[in-house]
């Protein structure tokens, strides 16, 4: 398991001890190469679990709701108004690998797939329609993908990075 996969998780647990909001918060996993998780956050209960080599435990957090703002791809946060339910960080290579961000957003989906269109256009990627989503790469030339699923005037999103 690599330095940087372990201190990602320590870097997504810390700005969680400094929230406490109620309802559900955001889930977060790191997994490591393998495909375990090394740390987990649970969203509805506030539970941090870690298991790493010669460490294991689990404490309760408060709740954290990550929003729009929280996530940032080259300048470009999400749609206005949008709540990230789940991150996901997967330490395997190729379609093994990546980052999974789910969340909903207050727009219908074509308005924030042209939202996400014109402004990651703007900071490098190579994007084209994908349905109701969009397909491509970043400026780095890594996979993109933004998925989207009309639920009446709004939508729920899911952006993958690097699978």
């Amino acid at each position: 398991m690599s330095r940087s996969l372990l201190l990602a998780a320590a870097a997504l647990a810390l700005p969680l001890a400094a929230c406490d909001k109620a309802g559900e918060g955001t889930s977060i996993t790191v997994n490591a190469t393998d495909g375990n998780a090394i740390a987990a956050v649970d969203g509805k209960s506030g539970e941090m679990k870690v298991n790493l080599p010669g460490f294991s435990g689990a404490i309760k957090l408060p709740k954290v709701q990550l929003d729009a703002g929280n996530f940032d791809l080259n300048g470009v946060h999400l749609y206005p108004g949008s709540t990230i339910e789940t991150v996901n960080v997967a330490g395997g290579k190729g379609e093994d690998g990546g980052v999974h961000v789910a969340f909903t957003s207050p727009a219908d989906a074509e308005r924030v797939r042209a939202w996400f269109q014109e402004r990651l256009g703007k900071v490098g990627f190579t994007l084209h329609r994908d349905g109701t989503g969009l397909a491509g790469t970043t400026d780095e030339n890594k996979p993109f993908r933004l998925s989207l699923t009309p639920q009446g005037d709004r939508a729920r999103g899911e952006i993958v990075l690097g699978s």
